[in-house]
C-alpha cells in the first residue's frame, strides 16, 4: 500500500508498506441514485438505528432528509439542482453531495459497510485511472451512468474506481508507518486525525494528470458540497 515511486506522490502517500486483509467482498459500482432513494424512501433517514450517535445529531441539527441539492418533483419522485438548472434526477448515475455520515448510514441500512482505505486501494489493483471518467478537454462535465467504462476496471473486475464520484472510506486520515512531512508539516500532517475521513478515487471534475491508485483526499465528515459518493464493502 502507498509508494515510494510515483515521482509526484504526496508525503501521505509515502511510504511504501504492507498491509494483511481479510477477505472481504466490495461492490462492483459506486452506489445509484437508484439505490440511494430506497434508503430514502424506507425512512433512512428517521431511523436512528443506521447511524452513528455523531451522525445522528448532525443530521437532526441540520434537519435533512436527502442528499444535497435533492428536492421532489410533487410526483412521488426526485429532482436535483445541478449549475442553477432543474433536472430529473439521473437513476443510474453514482450518487453524489452525500456526506460520511450519509454514507455510513446507507451502508449500515443495506446490511453492508463503507471500505477500508487499505481495501479499496486493494481492489483498484489493475485499474487503469486514465480510462476513469475523470476531467480532461472536451469531457463529460459530470458523473457517467455506472458501468459506462469496462476498459478501466480492476484486475478484480471492478468498475469506476477513477473519476464519477470521490469515494467515501471508512479510515481517518492517517499517516503510513514512516511518515514523514515533505514539504512542509502543514501540508497533510496537522490533518491527521479522526476528524477527518479519507476519500478515494477522484472525481469527474478532478484533472486525471492527478490521480493515481494511491491518492489520498480527506474532508470532514459532514462535507455533502463536494463531489463526494461511496460504494460499499462486507466481510467474506
Amino acid at each position: 500500500m502507498g509508494t515510494d515511486r510515483a515521482p509526484w506522490a504526496y508525503d501521505n502517500e509515502r511510504p511504501a508498506h504492507r498491509v494483511e486483509l481479510s477477505a472481504f467482498r466490495i461492490d462492483t459500482t459506486p452506489v445509484t441514485n437508484r439505490a440511494y432513494t430506497a434508503f430514502v424512501g424506507d425512512g433512512g433517514y428517521d431511523d436512528d438505528r443506521h447511524w452513528t450517535s455523531e451522525g445522528w445529531a448532525w443530521r437532526q441539527a441540520a434537519e435533512l432528509a436527502a442528499p444535497q441539492f435533492w428536492s421532489r418533483d410533487g410526483n412521488g419522485g426526485w429532482l436535483r439542482t445541478r449549475f442553477g438548472r432543474v433536472e430529473e434526477l439521473p437513476p443510474d448515475e453514482p450518487v453524489q453531495h452525500v456526506c460520511w455520515y450519509e454514507a455510513d448510514a446507507f451502508a449500515r441500512w443495506s446490511g453492508a459497510r463503507l471500505p477500508t482505505e487499505a481495501e479499496w486501494e486493494r481492489a483498484a489493483c489493475g485499474a487503469d485511472p486514465t480510462a476513469g471518467n475523470l476531467w480532461r478537454p472536451g469531457a463529460r462535465f459530470g458523473p457517467e451512468p455506472v458501468g459506462r467504462r469496462p476498459e478501466g476496471a480492476s484486475s478484480e473486475g471492478v468498475l469506476a474506481l477513477f473519476g464519477d464520484v470521490w469515494e467515501w472510506t471508512s479510515s481517518d486520515f492517517v499517516g503510513y508507518p514512516g511518515f514523514h512531512s515533505f514539504p512542509y508539516r502543514e501540508y497533510s500532517e496537522v490533518f491527521f486525525g479522526a476528524e477527518y475521513k479519507v476519500l478515494r478515487g477522484g472525481s469527474w471534475a478532478t484533472d486525471a494528470t492527478a490521480i493515481r491508485r494511491t491518492f489520498r483526499n480527506w474532508d470532514f465528515p459532514i462535507r455533502r458540497q463536494i463531489f463526494a459518493g461511496f460504494r460499499c464493502a462486507r466481510d467474506a
